[in-house]
């Protein structure tokens, strides 16, 4: 069994679409006007299969589990432009981008190590379709949308043991192999499970969610003639299940599961606790006539902020440079919840390591999650992540300084 919690997580749509062998390219005749297929997202079995089903059965429209990044990135496995980059870093959605990015990887691992790219059955069936000139409908949630909805509904230890897991676990000398995961199904089947047990908020949105989404799109396009839907094997029994419900209103589930949750205000109203609690220690001891305590107050919170937020830095290791805006700009921007001090150093180290074609092909393909330190656009967005989770330790450990040099005045 496993031990990776990263290889759990980034597995779960990859393992639910994984079955034994006579099963990973499986068709199923649901009606005269609907066909199935379930594959394995790394199965040239899967590829054999989705291009003669086209062939031969000649469907008017094929269903594929694609949304149209995924298809761009699929079609274009190479392109990450430098606009994109800084919009992650100025939107704040690092550690958003940071998840997707090694879930990725270990996907593109798994793939590599069974000679098929991931998803390379689901682009078949596109350049099957298109040399057939059979139009394509993508049924599949767009992936960031998945990606948010499985984040907002993980809870914080969740989150906490899926990041640690990705960014240092150390892969298991002992890891099971694909081929043993095709040759035993109750073996993937407690995989699964457990993999819901670590995080069963992302599981919802990751597998379940996305079952009812393909089937009500495939339930809006039934009018359009003979369907055949190309989808991961583990999906299968989810969507013909879901089929049965034939009172459902498409539409409205599907704009319901398109909903991206709001983000917390939570988060924002605890970061202005540390302001008030700077200001009011201030007032109070120039209040008091403390002038030497007010600046010992400020002196405090100025290092521990900036060692902190050095240190997250170092850690992404960033460039000196990055290091240094980081540290400097975290004593400020840890008084204004609506900027970070990592979004400077990300910006910095852009400029002063911009990431290269090579470095952009690099990071797409990469096969490992430490790659993220070697490479140029991974650096860029750990140093944003890093440098904003060190800039929120120093803000808090400044905080409660203060108070206690308060209280002991």
């Amino acid at each position: 069994m496993l031990q990776n919690i990263m290889t759990y997580i980034s597995q779960w749509e990859q393992l639910s679409d994984i079955m034994p062998e006579y099963l990973s390219s499986d068709v199923h005749q649901i009606d005269h006007n609907l066909r199935i297929i379930g594959t394995a997202h790394i199965s040239k079995k899967s590829i054999a299969t989705v291009e003669l089903q086209i062939k031969e059965w000649g469907p008017d429209i094929v269903a594929i589990e694609l949304c149209k990044s995924r298809l761009k990135s699929l079609k274009e496995p190479d392109s990450l432009e430098s606009e994109t980059l800084l919009k992650i870093i100025n939107d704040g959605k690092a550690p958003m981008v940071l998840l997707q990015s090694a879930l990725s990887a270990e996907q593109r691992r798994m793939g590599l190590t069974t000679g098929e790219k991931p998803g390379a059955e689901l682009l078949a069936a596109v350049k099957a379709s298109e040399d057939n000139d059979i139009p394509i409908e993508l049924i599949d949630r767009d992936v960031i949308i998945t990606l948010r909805r499985a984040w907002a509904k993980m809870k914080f230890v969740e989150k906490c043991k899926v990041m640690y897991a990705m960014l240092w676990s150390e892969d298991d000398d002992d890891e099971l192999q694909i081929d043993d995961l095709l040759e035993d199904s109750d073996m993937l089947s407690n995989m699964l499970e457990e993999a819901r047990n670590i995080a069963p908020g992302a599981g919802i949105a990751l597998i379940d969610e996305r079952d009812i989404y393909l089937s009500e799109r495939i339930r809006q396009i039934r009018s359009k003639g003979k369907i055949l839907a190309v989808v991961g094997a583990g999906h299968v029994e989810g969507i013909k299940k879901n089929l049965t419900n034939l009172d459902n209103d498409s539409s409205s589930i599907l704009n319901e599961l398109n909903e991206i949750p709001n983000k917390s205000k939570l988060p924002k109203l605890i970061m202005m606790i540390v302001p008030l609690i700077i200001f009011s220690a201030i007032g109070w001891l120039a209040y008091k006539g403390e002038f030497t305590a007010v600046l010992e107050v400020a002196k405090t919170w100025i290092l521990l902020n900036m060692i902190f937020a050095g240190l997250g830095i170092i850690l992404a290791r960033g460039h000196p440079i990055s290091v240094i805006v980081g540290a400097i700009a975290s004593p400020i921007t840890s008084l204004n919840p609506t900027i970070a001090a990592g979004w400077f150093a990300g910006y910095t180290q852009f400029k002063m390591a911009p990431p290269t074609g090579r470095d952009a092909k690099e990071f797409l393909i990469m096969d490992k999650v430490s790659v993220f330190w070697k490479n140029n656009v991974g650096k860029v967005l750990l140093v944003t992540v890093f440098g904003n989770i060190g800039s929120s330790i120093g803000a808090w450990l400044g905080a409660a300084g203060i108070v206690s040099l308060v209280l002991g005045i």
